[in-house]
């Protein structure tokens, strides 16, 4: 028995097709993108400052980011020796957490990943919190 698809059938499945299988080829991009966002931490640079972090005149319009960055900061040494886990450590010039806070694309602007994980290292060493507790504490909650 043969059966016969009409020109208009034809069409839609091969359509159909095509979609699914440009989801399901995005689809593994981004899972493998993510799943290899997690790392080891990196070692801070030794003499790194919190000189590039924006400011508050770049800041403008986005002025309650500006004790976000302030706090960032203030401690390079620690921000430099945490990974960011929204995926932004394949981006050029990406080394730590502390780079999603410098120039003017700063992934912090307007990644949520990126300031919780700042406000997170902010707040526990502040706390007195080692750098390797830190960690730990980001690991757990964003890694």
């Amino acid at each position: 028995m043969r059966h016969h698809l009409s020109r208009r059938n034809f069409l839609a499945a091969g359509a159909t097709t095509v979609v699914a299988l440009l989801v399901s080829s995005r689809a593994v991009h981004a899972a493998q993108s993510y799943s290899s966002a997690p790392g080891p931490h990196p070692t801070p640079r030794v003499g790194i400052t919190g000189a590039k972090v924006l400011g508050r005149e770049q800041l403008a319009g986005k002025l309650k980011l500006v004790g976000l960055f302030d706090s960032v900061r203030a401690i390079p040494e620690v921000i430099d020796g945490i990974r960011c886990n929204c995926g932004c450590s394949h981006s050029d010039g990406f080394y730590s957490l502390l780079s999603c806070y410098e120039g003017k694309d700063a992934m912090a602007l307007e990644c949520a990943i990126c300031q919780g994980q700042g406000r997170l290292a902010v707040r526990l060493h502040k706390a007195g919190k080692s750098l390797d507790e830190i960690r730990a504490a980001v690991d757990a909650k964003f890694g």
